[in-house]
């Protein structure tokens, strides 16, 4: 049993997916730092407003902080464009240029020459007008 999680543990993608997280997560904080500390004091002063962190309602007592719910906003916005962005558009553009067209498929029916019709690849003679056709060649 305990061989069973071992191998699962060191697969490669449990191991790949682990570091993602990690490194998501730091991402995550420097963006968030990012937006609180620099974008909205930026943008702050540029409207004339204070920082979005500032702006806060209350209802019997209850504080609703809607300034840390527009940083946290920005945040996820910078996150995602970043992760599109930096991540899957790279990996998009990659893998299309790795993956090639697939090859046509075989022809299965050819031209007669003399009546054009359609007639199978294998026929010998026009179903159509009896005119003895090349074996496995398909006409143009």
């Amino acid at each position: 049993m305990l061989s069973g999680f071992k191998q699962f543990i060191l697969r490669g993608n449990v191991i790949d997916m682990s570091v993602g997280v990690v490194v998501g997560a730091a991402f995550a904080a420097l963006v968030s730092a990012f937006t609180k500390d620099l974008l909205t004091p930026l943008i702050a002063a540029i409207v004339g407003k204070p920082d979005f962190s500032a702006i806060r309602f209350t209802v019997h007592n209850s504080t609703f902080a809607i300034g840390d719910f527009i940083n946290a906003a920005v945040s996820f916005l910078l996150v995602a464009a970043a992760v599109y962005f930096f991540v899957v558009t790279p990996m998009n553009l990659l893998l299309s240029r790795i993956r090639k067209a697939p090859r046509p498929a075989d022809p299965t029916t050819k031209r007669c020459l003399e009546c054009l019709s359609e007639i199978p690849i294998e026929a010998r003679r026009c179903s159509h007008c009896a005119q003895p056709v090349a074996v496995g060649v398909a006409a143009d």
